[in-house]
């Protein structure tokens, strides 16, 4: 049961005006961990991102194991163990840009952007790529349904721009064709393309004849995937980056789209893609480079009509970290600040960053309110709690989720939490990407690493291999 505990706060001023500060209580609705599996020993000298994909009654995983060799796994949801396969290593293709040597398609080097990805087609056959940031496109495809043993390399995908990929995603269609989107290009000079795989002709074609965003040469965009969402439209965002310096972030912009041929900005306007920067009507706010916005450092939601709303990070007039919220007023963009934090991330350069916030979520509550989660490195986790005209009103007490998605470390949580004794090792999780078939059940892989190190190898002593563990997660109320 919510609780609700009102809280008067004295606001000093000439009138002596009164607030009411509303806080709800939900630290009851608790979970628990109906199910532990030890799948194998992984790499934790730095972090990369691992894949677990929930498909029927089937279970997909794929990840990088103690000697840094990518493995995928599978399982009947009433097994208890895995069934692991550790992919081949062909020797990566000529970048024609390539300067300095590589190791195997399918072994992992130093670098934090290298994740996988995994995904399952209408007919069951299995899809895999990953382990790329700016080389040749590292595709699988499984000859049998189901069957991770059978998967075996394809190269090229379509043909034309697949030297230089990076950021590997598949998603499913609302009509569950299978699409896969990268980029193509460095950071500063990338465009997102996007491929449509046929299961009768069991190949891929172009899903558009051109990027959905062009950075023209001068820039590339750090997008979000289209999401559908309650309106039964696509939805996806981006911020601008001018350079590979993560501070050259700029312009947070939006589009939607009923199919994903078809692209419109907020207020109904038909967009001639590729979608660029001189499209102003796309732009949600034009915070300029080095104004504090880092990639996909926003949140999407919907207000009771279906309007886009966002919360966001940028630099207030001060120089501090702060969360504003964009909505849409009398036909244009409008925005204004929901924090007063006395705090400011200084992040700039190259190469995976230590992240020093992350925006958790932004949702529409059923009571009329919105809340919008977050973790800070000064000021910890919290919810904020938003009224019906997006004025911050007060904050919503949540329990201690089980594998919360923020970044654990031996040096700010208690070290029973942690393993793993080397200094600086934290505990990462790769949620589901898939849907579990039992109601308030989902599943979680959680493993310990180092943090980033700008994508360049550390000096040693590294840490020894961590466990990587499935949990089975249930609500209990």
């Amino acid at each position: 049961m919510k609780k609700l505990v009102f809280i008067l706060l004295l606001i000093v001023s000439c009138s002596e005006n009164h607030q009411i500060e509303i806080i709800i209580d939900e630290s009851d609705q608790t979970e628990s961990v109906v199910q532990k599996i030890e799948i194998d020993s992984v790499w934790s000298g730095h972090r990369v991102n691992f894949s677990l994909l929930t498909h029927k009654d089937r279970q997909y995983i794929a990840y990088y194991n103690s000697n840094r060799n990518m493995i995928v796994g599978q399982r009947d949801l009433t097994d208890n163990k895995f069934d692991i396969y550790r992919m081949p290593a062909p020797k990566r293709l000529k970048n024609l840009e390539e300067k300095r040597s590589r190791i195997s398609a399918t072994e992992v080097g130093w670098d934090s952007h290298n994740s996988i990805t995994v995904a399952v087609d209408k007919m069951g056959y299995i899809h895999l790529s990953g382990n790329m940031h700016v080389d040749s496109l590292t595709y699988f495809k499984s000859q049998k349904p189901n069957d991770i043993f059978s998967l075996k390399r394809k190269f090229p995908m379509v043909g034309p721009n697949e030297l230089r990929a990076t950021y590997p995603k598949f998603m499913l269609t609302k009509d569950q064709d299978l699409i896969f989107h990268y980029r193509d290009g460095g950071s500063g000079n990338g465009n997102e393309i996007y491929n449509i795989y046929s299961t009768d002709k069991k190949s891929w074609t172009r899903m558009l004849d051109f990027p959905l965003t062009d950075g023209q040469g001068l820039m590339n965009a750090y997008q979000s995937q289209p999401e559908l969402r309650e309106d039964g439209w696509y939805h996806v965002f981006w911020v601008w980056r001018d350079t590979p310096d993560c501070s050259t972030n700029h312009d947070l912009s939006y589009m939607k789209s009923p199919d994903l041929i078809n692209w419109y900005d907020a207020f109904d306007n038909l967009i001639v893609l590729p979608a660029t920067l001189d499209k102003k009507s796309l732009i949600v706010d034009p915070i300029p480079p080095k104004g504090g916005i880092i990639n996909l450092a926003a949140k999407l939601c919907f207000d009771e009509n279906n309007k886009p709303i966002f919360v966001y990070h940028k630099y207030d007039e001060n120089g501090n970290l702060q969360l504003y919220l964009a909505c849409i007023n009398q036909g244009s963009w409008k925005s204004h600040v929901i924090t007063n934090w006395n705090y400011r991330w200084e992040f700039s350069g190259n190469g995976s960053i230590k992240s020093e916030f992350r925006l958790q979520n932004f949702n529409r509550r059923g009571n009329g309110f919105y809340e919008v989660g977050y973790w800070h490195i000064k000021y910890g986790l919290g919810t904020i709690l938003l009224n019906d005209e997006f004025i911050p009103v007060g904050k919503v007490i949540k329990p201690n989720q089980l594998l919360n998605s923020y970044y654990i470390t031996n040096n700010n949580s208690s070290k029973s939490e942690i393993e793993g004794t080397f200094p600086g090792l934290g505990i990462r999780t790769s949620q589901d990407d898939g849907n579990s078939n039992e109601r308030g059940t989902r599943f979680v892989l959680k493993w310990e690493t180092l943090d980033s190190n700008r994508d360049m190898p550390r000096e040693k002593p590294w840490p020894n291999p961590s466990k990587l563990y499935l949990y089975k997660i249930k609500k209990n109320n």
